[in-house]
């Protein structure tokens, strides 16, 4: 991912979340709204739809709901969001990889991105390596960590949330640039990666940051670099990838709101300004915290520029690491 994309994103983010939004108060509410989050119940991005949900309620729409659309990693909410009126009575909440990382290693996707709109963001998130309890408390860096893998080769797998996720395309990136041998072991989904991770079934794992968080005080796990452009504020001990000689992995993700592809500038505009006031809420920024997230909202042309920009990245990095594209 381009730095300076990163930095832009999380410059505006800042800005706009904060300003005043002119107009929100007298603009007539829906009656009801739903959002549309492609993963189950319980999972990251359900937990950050439900505070989203909590705060456009009676601001954006008289009834707000969440409704989960698992399944085929996220593709199946934005196949529902198409389907769906533009009237700004349905919208996504999804991980952006689902939007500008999945036409470059599925063949077929029954969308494009003519078929979303984009509103705003709602958080960014950082991505994290892992070990658990398998590696030696004497590794506490990604050096330590290869010197191991080196010595203990059948040690080199490590966990993912699945297969052509952020997380695995940073593992992909790690092992090519340290030229050490690492093995991929897809699961689905962080939760059973994070629990085999702590009970020693799986050495190390590449996963969001917050996945981490609730193990670390404890000593379970221990994170040996993080994916953003500067230091977690999260793990302030924890250097960079880029700190450690990798600069090639500085990847991170946010999360945001989509409408359908036809809807027009106001509803689109609407739905932005109410995202943006309810992702301002203090309460909601430290929901996400606990997540390991950051709050973020920028406007729709803003989120349009960084859904081009991230898609154009992705392709060169699918093809350097050689991922073979799904059907």
């Amino acid at each position: 991912m381009d730095l300076d994309r990163r930095q832009f994103l999380l410059a505006t983010g800042g800005t706009l979340a904060a300003g005043a939004l002119p107009g929100l108060a007298q603009a007539q509410n829906l009656e009801t709204a739903r959002i549309v989050v492609g993963f189950p119940p319980g999972g990251t991005t359900d937990a950050v739809a439900r505070r989203m949900a909590d705060k456009l309620r009676g601001n954006y729409a008289k009834v707000v709901l969440v409704d989960n659309k698992p399944g085929a990693g996220g593709r199946i909410g934005v196949d529902e969001l198409r389907r769906n009126p533009p009237d700004g009575s349905t919208l996504l909440l999804t991980p952006a990889s689902i939007i500008t990382l999945y036409p470059h290693i599925f063949t077929k996707l029954p969308y494009t991105t003519d078929d979303v709109s984009p509103v705003s963001t709602a958080c960014i998130i950082s991505f994290a390596f892992g070990v658990g309890p398998a590696v030696p408390a004497s590794v506490k860096n990604l050096k330590d960590y290869f010197a191991w893998v080196k010595a203990n080769p059948a040690q080199a797998g490590y966990a993912t949330p699945g297969a052509g996720t952020p997380p695995h395309f940073l593992g992909m990136l790690l092992s090519k640039e340290s030229g050490v041998e690492l093995n991929h072991v897809p699961y689905r989904g962080s939760a059973p990666g994070i629990q085999d991770l702590v009970g020693g079934q799986i050495p190390a794992m590449s996963s969001p940051i917050g996945d981490y968080l609730p193990h670390l005080a404890s000593g379970k796990l221990r994170v040996l670099a993080t994916s953003g452009p500067k230091r977690s504020r999260f793990t302030p001990d924890v250097p960079t990838y880029a700190e450690q000689g990798f600069p090639a992995l500085q990847i991170q993700e946010w999360y945001g709101f989509f409408l359908p592809g036809k809807a027009s500038p106001e509803a689109v505009t609407r739905a932005a300004d109410a995202i943006r006031a309810a992702v301002a809420q203090p309460d909601v920024a430290e929901a996400f915290s606990q997540l390991g997230f950051e709050a973020s909202a920028i406007t729709p042309a803003d989120m349009a520029k960084a859904v081009k920009a991230e898609s154009a990245a992705w392709g060169p990095l699918v093809k350097r690491v050689g991922f073979t594209p799904e059907a």
